[in-house]
């Protein structure tokens, strides 16, 4: 899979996606990823990128020409048009539904803006794509992009060990993930469930989905709405007072 990112900061950018398990992949060639400075494509002596906002307002806003000169490049040196993503709070919220959706293609191109935000007709000629990672305001887009890339290269078939890597992964799978241990098996006074250490694979499986069960109830329980939960689960959830159909006061 290939991701291309439009950037004024493409050696931060290169810096952390050359780190653990994105940068094995890139030097695996499993990923190719690329950053592009749009400043490189402005043509004054002082490379602007930026200028003041046609009727007024605080802040400065990015120019079109680099932008676009900097788009027209990436997609001339493309086999196809690669998807155009801009990093905006007025986006899509990023879900694990949307990093499926984005796996699927073979490029995604990334905005990062910057500012006030980009010319307007950027968005109009050249953005197929507005996301967003939630109702908050950054200083640019970089770090949304890396949240992105992040979440959906470990989905690319040989970025991880195999797909239970992350199949069985909070959200992913619809619930949110048991807890986990390693050794030693008593820290602090605290020791790891019997159940994990007994060998018994089946009982294993039937806690760990137990306690996904109940960890997803306690913390998201919209989440519950859309889980295929059997009737024995419900009434575990009942039990404990977790199962939104039955108010606590009443198991």
């Amino acid at each position: 899979m290939k991701f291309s990112i439009m950037t004024l900061f493409p050696e931060y950018m290169d810096f952390l996606l050359g780190q653990s398990i994105i940068g094995r992949a890139r030097k695996a060639g499993i990923l190719e990823i690329n950053c592009h400075n749009f400043r490189d494509y402005a043509h004054d002596r002082h490379s602007t990128v930026d200028d003041t906002p046609y009727g007024g307002g605080m802040g400065m806003l990015l120019k079109p020409e680099p932008i676009y000169e900097c788009y027209q490049a990436i997609v001339a040196q493309s086999e196809a048009r690669p998807l155009c993503v801009y990093m905006s709070p007025k986006g899509r919220v990023l879900d694990q539904a949307l990093a499926c959706e984005l796996a699927q293609q073979e490029h995604v191109l990334f905005l990062c803006g910057h500012y006030e935000g980009v010319d307007q007709r950027i968005l109009d000629t050249v953005v197929d794509e507005e996301l967003s990672l939630g109702d908050f305001v950054l200083t640019g887009g970089e770090l949304p992009a890396l949240c992105i890339i992040d979440a959906v290269a470990r989905m690319v078939p040989g970025v991880l060990a195999g797909a239970e890597s992350y199949e069985n992964e909070s959200i992913y799978s619809g619930l949110l993930e048991y807890p986990q241990y390693t050794r030693p098996a008593v820290f602090e006074g605290m020791e790891v469930p019997e159940v994990l250490r007994n060998g018994n694979h089946g009982e294993i499986a039937k806690w760990q989905r137990e306690q996904s069960l109940i960890v997803t109830a306690q913390r998201r329980p919209d989440l519950l709405a859309a889980a295929a939960l059997t009737p024995q689960e419900k009434d575990m959830l009942r039990q404990r007072g977790l199962w939104p159909g039955l108010p606590r006061e009443e198991v």
